[in-house]
């Protein structure tokens, strides 16, 4: 049959050469095409190719298929656009409350939750956009991205895991709040633009403590969710902080928010620091994972990630 590049998914059979402007075939036929394959035929403007009914393994080809692909792609790519205002709305808000906390105003549970929830239940809407929320953030605002985000990412991830939705929101709740505390730090570390000096670090990393203390009465949020605030920054060798816990001591959902917290703070910009790709994120992830962080968990973030960006090359 002959089908549009588009139209492609990898396994076809190739049944005759695709020729470019020599006599020297771009793709010969009897070719297996892979992703990396298809790539080529886009790129060289081939407008169609013939292809054998029926895939490498045996599976017949349905090129309506992809064609659906590319139409939930285009949805896909409205309710991102969608996304982007809504985060966009929530940081804004996320920062109104925050500065109220620099003035020792309470945690409102429910404010909070009236400005995250929304957003955490649009998550199975945005793709490979929630792996890239670094996109969005600024280094002066970063405190407040980081915040908002990693409540998306530990929702996200906690709903991978296979956690039921009452608990997945609970464990997103606890990722935005386990920086409140930062209200609590001098604000000029936060937009200090060169490495923090040892006292200044140690000032910093009180701020787990501040943010178990400043959620530690609130009858909304359960004990789990308030010892994972606590213990976001403790890793599995002991070399975390506050309380150097190791391994069984550190609740699953701490461990969750762990890698979350790791992984959107690399790929940011913030003063001292210049951003790392998704892809330089998640190699630091794999390495980290022998010694400071659950394995499992790595594995599921990571193969989340690979899973969307294919869908998100397939469907380009």
């Amino acid at each position: 049959m002959r089908v549009e590049p588009s139209q492609l998914a990898p396994g076809c059979v190739l049944l005759k050469d695709v020729k470019g402007k020599t006599t020297k075939p771009i793709i010969p036929e009897k070719t297996v095409l892979t992703e990396e394959h298809i790539t080529v035929l886009h790129k060289f403007l081939v407008a169609t190719v013939d292809v054998s009914a029926t895939l490498a393994d045996g599976r017949p080809f349905n090129p309506e298929a992809a064609n659906e692909a590319k139409r939930t792609a285009s949805t896909e790519w409205i309710a991102s656009r969608s996304f982007a205002k809504q985060y966009q709305d929530a940081v804004d808000d996320y920062k109104k409350l925050f500065k109220n906390w620099q003035h020792y105003a309470m945690v409102d549970i429910a404010d909070v939750r009236q400005v995250l929830i929304p957003l955490f239940e649009s998550i199975d809407h945005v793709g490979l956009a929630v792996y890239t929320l670094d996109q969005y953030a600024t280094s002066t605002d970063y405190v407040y991205h980081h915040s908002v985000s990693v409540g998306i990412l530990a929702a996200f991830l906690a709903k991978q895991l296979g956690y039921e939705k009452g608990e997945w929101l609970q464990v997103g709740l606890a990722g935005a709040l386990s920086d409140c505390g930062m209200a609590r730090v001098d604000e000029t570390l936060m937009t200090k633009d060169k490495p923090l000096n040892r006292s200044e670090l140690d000032d910093i990393r009180k701020h787990p403590v501040y943010s178990y203390r400043m959620i530690e009465k609130a009858a909304a949020l359960t004990q789990v969710v308030k010892l994972a605030v606590l213990q976001h920054h403790e890793r599995l060798d002991g070399s975390g902080y506050p309380l150097g816990l190791e391994k069984d001591n550190i609740h699953r959902y701490s461990r969750i928010i762990a890698v979350c917290d790791m992984y959107h703070a690399m790929t940011c910009e913030r003063f001292y620091q210049k951003k790392q790709s998704p892809f330089a994120a998640i190699k630091k992830l794999q390495h980290d994972h022998f010694t400071k962080l659950d394995h499992h968990i790595v594995q599921v973030f990571i193969d989340g990630f690979v899973h969307l960006s294919s869908d998100a090359s397939a469907n380009s």
